[in-house]
């Protein structure tokens, strides 16, 4: 890891915690920023991920933990909601890392492709569809939704990424440092209970 990625990484975190952007522009956006050339080496998002950590315990200690919970218990809500297509939560909501600028990220593993859809419709839901890039980099439909957190007093993004039912196997394999990716209801219940103790 070099110096530059590092200040790639730190200038990038700041406009995660910030501004709500995802790793991807935010990296974008930092190499731009500090001048440097469209082909410099991005830092990958681990490093990123340590940034924002560092950034929070700076800049948000004070604010970001009661945030996080808001968006672990609409999770939970919305989780709750569509039990029937195994959901699971990723991302800084289930890392960690989120703010109230971070959207949410359901994974749900459905028999039928159209079943969740279908639900929202039914449910009388609002959402827009759209293509997002999945678990191992292949494109996934997504449905976004927009739900209000009463504890945070907003709108925030919801996203659900379809996936067929057997793709849960592959979801569930630790990531680069040896964490669990993402987690079902049960494993965000005890996060939940763990911050509440």
């Amino acid at each position: 890891m070099t110096d530059l990625q590092l200040e790639i990484a730190a200038q990038a975190a700041r406009w995660v915690v910030d501004e709500g952007l995802e790793y991807g522009p935010a990296k974008r956006r930092a190499v731009k920023a500090l001048g440097l050339p469209g082909r410099t080496p991005l830092p990958g998002n681990d490093v990123v991920e340590d940034a924002v950590r560092d950034y929070i315990a700076v800049f948000c200690a004070d604010t970001q933990p009661r945030e996080l919970l808001a968006l672990r218990q609409l999770a939970l809500v919305w989780m709750e909601r569509l039990q029937a297509f195994r959901p699971y939560l990723g991302g800084a909501v289930w890392h960690g890392t989120a703010t109230r600028l971070s959207d949410i990220y359901l994974q749900l593993f459905c028999d039928d492709s159209k079943s969740a859809e279908i639900a929202l419709i039914d449910k009388k839901v609002s959402y827009v569809p759209r293509s997002v890039t999945g678990l191992h980099g292949e494109t996934v439909d997504a449905l976004s939704v927009h739900a209000f957190c009463p504890d945070l007093d907003e709108e925030v993004g919801v996203h659900l990424m379809i996936y067929d039912r057997d793709d849960v196997r592959g979801a569930l394999l630790p990531d680069a440092r040896g964490r669990v990716p993402r987690g079902d209801i049960r494993a965000l219940r005890a996060l939940l209970d763990e911050a509440r103790a």
